[in-house]
């Protein structure tokens, strides 16, 4: 209690420990364990694209009369049916579905529409500034899009091709013997609240894999849990953003591509709203803020409800209806947050998981797709050569680190970086890098990780929604499709003694309503959860739980 005594607290200091010795399990696995080649864990842009990559290799080989033989390749994703779980913005650049699918067009591909206008406004709170679009954020020949039905439509393709997509299975551990990943265990289905077997019950499930290829999405547990492992590090570590996201059908077509800076955040957070077209009557919007803001009850939730009160959205929302909700945090801490290696003995990260996002062009879905693509044919060349070597996947990095994603994410090194300072010096410091290519400042800006961030105790503010405009966490959490059990075993790992000033910064943290306060007692709605990872960054501990749990997302 001393320390929310002196206005302010560190969550780092209330957080519970990675609960290392289940992600990662020295154990042989199971006598009927399934069998693969090679498993993707994780049924995004990344691991499909992977898939799919590595398919297509086996399949030409085979063809032209190559040694390899069929390859069995499984993507296990925890969602009950693919996409249900993915979420972006998203303004999507077409280039690695080019190039994963040359025989196709654009107008092929799982897209909205073209953007053919774009603007950006700095928000007072009840005007607007036309600003200049910086060049990072030009859209000119990308797509509007929805990554639930990109994920839908890629998984159709994996499946053309033999690959085993399997929705509904999320993994809970790494299955090791020395320094090898020989596989993963999925986490059993219809355990009680206490934790026991009660009706409906299935154990956990055994996968062996030649390679395993972690494609979690952002803040995956077993990522964390092998580097932790294996004592990867990085010269900076890894910084995230909330995003909570609305999609609306409405009456006013929308024609061009919106982003946002200022009001409603305060100047010390970084962040910013978009609302981008999906078609004549639908519209996405969303609010993304750094989980480096400085106060313990800034409500990104609350923040876009209020946001959608400002006359550049009401004026497009008014007399619509809100049809889908959802939330997600995103990696964003750029060049120097990349692991310090993608691969080891029996494994690769991909996407997300691996932080292949670039925060100025708002962009990380091409990024995802071309680093699969990469591992897979990084997986082909060592099951080619039968070389499964502790270093037989490295080629995977030595690509990556030449290629496009990382020379892009290195031009803008320090731009997310450069906002620490708030959002004025920032905004100076980042277009100067922008001119220079990302030589200004020279080197390396420094950051500590979110949770390490202290957070001013601030005053609440009351915030009472209309029901048709702006909406309750609880209204919220209805509009993502939650379909996860009552009685499910809570799958969040909270900390000992949490003081009230921090459990009120969960409160406002959570955008789906899981945490309460009952007088200055914590209390936890564990089924409320849509795996945004939120509190895993600064807060208790997400886990993986039983397939199916969590939203269902249809155009997220």
């Amino acid at each position: 209690m001393a320390e929310s005594a002196s206005g302010s607290v560190v969550p780092a200091r209330h957080q519970a420990p990675l609960p290392r010795e289940v992600l990662v399990r020295a154990e042989a696995p199971d006598a009927e364990a399934i069998e693969m080649d090679v498993v993707f864990v994780g049924a995004g842009p990344a691991g499909l694209a992977g898939a799919i990559e590595l398919a297509r290799l086996a399949k030409a080989d085979g063809e032209a009369g190559g040694s390899l033989g069929e390859l069995q390749i499984a993507v296990l994703d925890k969602a009950a049916a693919l996409g249900e779980h993915n979420l972006s913005g998203a303004v999507v650049n077409p280039r690695a579905f080019h190039e994963l699918f040359p025989e196709l067009t654009d107008a092929d591909f799982p897209f909205r529409q073209a953007v053919s206008k774009e603007a950006v406004y700095l928000l007072t709170e009840t005007g607007k500034i036309r600003i200049p679009t910086p060049p990072p954020m030009h859209n000119k020949g990308n797509f509007t899009a929805s990554l639930s039905e990109v994920v839908r439509w890629l998984g159709g393709k994996a499946e053309e091709l033999g690959v085993n997509v399997l929705p509904g299975f999320p993994v809970e551990s790494l299955l090791v013997e020395g320094s090898a990943v020989q596989g993963v265990r999925t986490v059993p289905t219809g355990l009680g609240r206490d934790g026991q077997p009660k009706g409906g019950y299935e154990p956990p499930t055994d996968v062996t894999a030649r390679v395993t290829v972690l494609a979690e999405g952002t803040r995956g547990p077993l990522a964390q849990a092998y580097r932790d492992w294996q004592g990867i590090t990085s010269e900076n570590p890894q910084l995230f953003a909330l995003g909570v996201k609305e999609v609306w059908e409405v009456k006013t077509p929308l024609n061009h591509v919106v982003h946002t800076l200022g009001w409603p955040l305060p100047r010390d957070a970084f962040g910013g709203s978009f609302m981008y077209p999906l078609g004549p009557h639908t519209v996405a919007l969303g609010l993304v803020v750094g989980l480096d803001y400085r106060q313990t009850t800034l409500d990104v939730h609350e923040l876009m409800q209020r946001m959608k009160l400002h006359p550049l959205f009401r004026k497009q929302l008014e007399g619509g209806e809100m049809v889908e909700w959802g939330a997600k945090t995103i990696p964003e801490g750029g060049y120097y947050a990349l692991p310090e290696r993608r691969y080891g003995e029996g494994l690769l990260m991909i996407g997300d998981t691996a932080g292949f996002v670039d925060v100025p062009s708002l962009k990380g879905i091409h990024y995802a797709m071309q680093s699969g693509i990469y591992a897979a044919r990084a997986i082909f060349e060592a099951l080619k050569g039968g070389d499964l070597a502790p270093d037989a996947l490295s080629s995977f990095d030595q690509v990556l680190n030449h290629s496009y994603v990382v020379e892009d994410m290195y031009r803008s090194r320090n731009m997310r970086l450069a906002f620490k300072d708030g959002f004025f010096v920032g905004g100076a410091k980042a277009a100067l890098m922008t001119l220079t290519g990302g030589r200004f400042p020279g080197g390396k800006i420094d950051m500590h990780a979110d949770a390490d961030e202290p957070r001013a105790v601030t005053p609440e503010q009351l915030f009472v929604p209309d029901g048709k405009l702006t909406f309750s966490k609880v209204d919220a959490v209805f509009k993502s499709g939650n379909q996860t059990r009552d009685d499910i075993p809570s799958h969040l790992i909270v900390g000992q003694d949490i003081p009230a000033d921090v459990a009120r910064m969960y409160v406002h943290l959570c955008p789906a309503g899981v945490y309460e306060l009952d007088g200055d007692r914590l209390v936890v709605n564990a089924p409320n959860c849509i795996d945004c990872k939120a509190t895993d960054v600064v807060g208790p501990r997400w886990t993986p739980r039983e397939g199916g749990s969590g939203p269902s997302y249809k155009s997220m």
